[in-house]
C-alpha cells in the first residue's frame, strides 16, 4: 500500500517539476491518463491519483471529457486582504450611480464581464417554457386568489423538501414566495426595521443591499469582510458593541462581489454574536446551489435555534433568471412579511410559481444543477488562468469555491469607473466597477468580473483588451 502511494506521489512530483521548468505552460493539456499510464508503466488508477493530487494543489485543473490542463500557477497573483471600512453609521446614497452603470451595460453588443446574471444559455429554457405552457393550460381559474401570499403551496412544499434534505428543519408555513430574492430581502428588512434604524452590512456589499438601505431610509455600518472567509467576526463584534444595530445583512456563501465562503466556525460565531444582542440576520443565499465542492456548504440558518435568521434565496441564479421567483424562510416573521407583500407587490407571478414547482419536483432539477456547477467551475478556472497571464503583476484576485464572480484589486492609481467608460465607448466591454459596492469611493481601484460565459475567442480578445487598457 505504501509503495503504491509513493508511486503516485513520484508521478505527481515529476509532472510538477516539468511545470516548474516550463516544459508544460499554463493552459497546456498534459498527457491523458491512459497515455501517462503507458509512459510510466503504471496503472491508470495510479495516474488518476497523481492527477487528483496535482489538481488539489492547484497545479492542474480538469475539464469534463477533455483531460487535465496546466493552471496559471507561475507568478501567481495574490489574494486581496480583508477590507478595512470606517465603522460609522451613515445614510446611503448610491441608487443613481447604480442605475447609470447598469443602464450603460445593457446593450446587446456588449461583452458582459459586468453583468450580475449568469450566462442565460446555461439554463434549461426550453423545458421551463414547456412547463410554463402546460401550467397556464391546466391551472385552476381560482389560483390567482388561492396563490396569494404566502404563495403556491406546491412550490413551498418543493422548497421545504430541499431544506429538509439538506438537514434544515423548515415548515411550509415558514416560507413566503416573493418576486425574486431582492423582494424577499427588502420585505424582510422592512419587517425588522423602521426608517432611521441602523443595519450592519458587508464591505464591499452587493449594491442591491445599498439600494435597499437607501430606499428604506435606513443607515448602514459597513463591516470589514475577508475575500476568503466573509464578514469578520471581530469587526462585527466591535460594531454591535458600538452601535444600536437593528439587523444584519450578509452572504455566508459565495458573497457578491468577493465570492467569500464562511467557515462553519465563523458561521456559529456570527450567529452567537447576533443571538446575544437579539439582532435578526438577513441571510442572502442566492448562490447556495453554485458550490464547487463535493458537499453543499450549510447556511447560518442551519444553526438557527432562536428563529432570528430570515433565509432568502431564489431560482434566478441557478435555474430561471427571467421568472423572478424567490422566497424567504421567515419563521417568526412570516406573517409580517406576508402582510408587507400584500401592501406592495401583492404576489409573485402565479404561473411562474406553479411551473417552477413542477420542474423542481419532476424536471431533473438536480441533474441540471450538477451540470451547471461543473460548467461554472471550469469557466472560472479558465478566466482565472487568463487573468494570471495578461493582467499586471500587482493585480490581486479572489479564488472563490462557488458562484461565478471574481473580484480584482488593481494598482491603486486606476479608477475602474473611468475604465468602464473607456471600455464601453471604445471596445463594447462592460465591467462592474468597485464603486458600486460601497457607500463611498473606497473600492475605486477594484472591479467584479462575471466569469460564467463560455471561453470563446471573443471572450479571450475582450479580456486581453481589458488587460491592455489597465496596463
Amino acid at each position: 500500500m505504501s509503495l503504491h502511494k509513493s508511486r503516485y506521489h513520484e508521478v505527481a512530483a515529476e509532472i510538477q517539476l516539468q511545470i516548474e521548468q516550463r516544459i508544460w505552460l499554463p493552459g497546456d493539456r498534459i498527457p491523458s491518463i491512459r497515455k501517462m499510464s503507458q509512459i510510466q508503466h503504471i496503472s491508470p488508477m495510479t495516474v488518476l491519483k497523481a492527477y487528483e493530487l496535482l489538481e488539489s494543489e492547484g497545479w492542474v485543473y480538469a475539464k469534463i471529457r477533455s483531460g487535465y490542463f496546466v493552471s496559471a500557477h507561475l507568478n501567481r497573483l495574490a489574494i486581496p486582504k480583508q477590507t478595512t471600512p470606517q465603522m460609522i453609521n451613515r445614510a446611503i446614497k448610491i441608487n443613481e450611480h447604480v442605475f447609470d452603470v447598469l443602464k450603460s451595460c445593457k446593450r446587446p453588443d456588449i461583452v458582459p464581464f459586468g453583468s450580475a446574471f449568469p450566462d442565460p444559455s446555461l439554463f434549461p429554457l426550453r423545458q421551463l417554457g414547456l412547463a410554463l405552457a402546460k401550467t397556464i393550460k391546466t391551472m385552476p381559474v381560482q389560483s390567482a386568489v388561492t396563490e396569494l401570499p404566502p404563495g403556491s403551496i406546491a412550490l413551498r412544499r418543493a422548497i421545504a423538501k430541499r431544506y429538509i434534505r439538506d438537514g434544515i428543519d423548515v415548515s411550509i408555513d415558514d416560507i413566503v414566495i416573493t418576486s425574486g430574492a431582492m423582494e424577499s430581502l427588502g420585505l424582510s428588512l422592512m419587517a425588522v426595521t423602521k426608517p432611521g434604524d441602523t443595519v450592519a452590512i458587508e464591505s464591499p456589499a452587493f449594491y442591491g443591499v445599498l439600494q435597499t438601505v437607501e430606499r428604506l431610509q435606513l443607515k448602514a455600518v459597513e463591516v470589514a469582510t475577508d475575500p476568503q472567509l466573509g464578514m469578520s467576526v471581530d469587526a462585527l463584534m466591535a460594531v454591535v458593541e458600538r452601535h444600536d444595530i437593528k439587523a444584519c445583512w450578509l452572504m455566508s456563501k459565495f458573497q457578491n462581489p468577493l465570492g467569500a465562503l464562511m467557515s462553519e466556525e465563523n458561521k456559529l460565531a456570527i450567529r452567537d454574536i447576533l443571538v446575544e444582542k437579539k439582532i435578526p440576520l438577513l441571510e442572502d443565499d442566492v448562490y447556495s446551489e453554485l458550490y464547487f465542492s463535493e458537499q453543499k456548504p450549510k447556511p447560518i440558518k442551519a444553526y438557527d435555534e432562536q428563529g432570528l435568521v430570515l433565509h432568502c434565496s431564489s431560482f434566478s441564479k441557478c435555474l430561471a433568471p427571467g421568472f423572478r421567483v424567490g422566497w424567504v424562510v421567515a419563521g417568526r416573521y412570516a406573517k409580517q412579511v406576508e402582510q408587507l407583500q400584500l401592501m406592495t407587490t401583492l404576489s409573485a407571478a402565479v404561473p411562474n410559481q406553479l411551473a417552477l414547482a413542477q420542474f423542481v419536483l419532476h424536471g431533473n432539477y438536480d441533474v441540471h444543477l450538477r451540470k451547471l456547477r461543473r460548467l461554472l467551475a471550469g469557466r472560472q478556472q479558465q478566466m482565472q488562468n487568463a487573468i494570471e497571464l495578461y493582467f499586471p503583476s500587482e493585480t490581486k484576485i479572489t479564488r472563490p469555491e462557488g458562484g461565478y464572480f471574481l473580484w480584482l484589486e488593481l494598482p491603486a492609481h486606476i479608477n475602474t469607473a473611468n475604465l468602464l467608460q473607456v471600455l464601453l465607448d471604445e471596445h463594447n466591454i462592460s465591467i462592474a466597477p468597485g464603486t458600486l459596492f460601497a457607500s463611498d469611493n473606497k473600492y475605486q481601484n477594484c472591479m467584479r468580473i462575471n466569469c460564467s460565459y463560455a471561453w470563446t475567442d471573443k471572450t479571450k480578445r475582450a479580456l486581453i483588451t481589458l488587460a491592455r487598457c489597465i496596463h
